[in-house]
């Protein structure tokens, strides 16, 4: 533990632009960025931060997530009260939740949608949350957002095919797609769609031979 100690405490830092220096000056909070110590070190300090809470609590990183049942006013209340006891949490660590990005996201055709608070901040409403790179809308219907964005990328992907491949003959265009989709999604390909190993090496060959006569 004292090595531990060591290794937080008594660090600086300064600011250097060009040839310009500042004074050095201590740094009060924080690990150093990239070390493996750091995430461990995270791990341990909100330890305890689902202690007493009785809805679900799901934590990714410094992402905090609290979810429970709305369709009864125990339900309700009981959510409420992990909010508070999240708040206590908080401010018996010294540590602050960024409440103005904190939302809450009713789900279900017959949520009553009840306001909640974190402190003496009520929270904002969305109707769609990222939810560790899934879009979610209260109505659980994700196939509109998912295709929107799978379409981006794959439209910028069809513009770069128009400018750089000339010609439309198939058998030089599905291998190349085929290679690209490949360098995207890697290793998915092999796992969940084997057949697609054998349609990209068959299309290479085809490739590499032309169109027989």
């Amino acid at each position: 533990m004292r090595w531990v100690g060591n290794w937080l405490t008594g660090r600086t830092q300064r600011v250097v632009v060009d040839s310009s220096f500042l004074n050095w000056q201590p740094v009060t909070s924080g690990v150093p960025q990239g070390s493996i110590w750091g995430p461990t070190l995270f791990n341990i300090f909100i330890s305890d931060l689902d202690d007493g809470i009785k809805c679900t609590l799901m934590k990714f990183a410094d992402d905090t997530k609290l979810s429970g049942e709305a369709d009864t006013l125990e339900g309700r209340a009981t959510l409420q009260e992990d909010l508070d006891r999240l708040e206590e949490w908080a401010n018996k660590n010294l540590m602050k939740f960024s409440k103005d990005k904190c939302k809450v996201l009713h789900l279900g055709k017959h949520n009553p949608g009840v306001q909640h608070s974190l402190g003496s901040t009520w929270l904002g409403r969305n109707s769609v949350e990222m939810d560790v790179g899934v879009l979610v809308d209260n109505k659980l219907n994700m196939s509109e957002q998912q295709c929107g964005t799978a379409a981006k990328p794959a439209n910028r992907m069809l513009g770069c095919f128009n400018k750089g491949i000339t010609s439309r003959d198939k058998v030089i265009i599905f291998p190349a797609l085929l290679r690209a989709c490949q360098v995207t999604l890697g290793i998915l390909y092999s796992v969940f769609v084997p057949t697609i190993q054998k349609q990209m090496w068959t299309g290479s060959k085809l490739s590499r031979e032309g169109p027989q006569r």
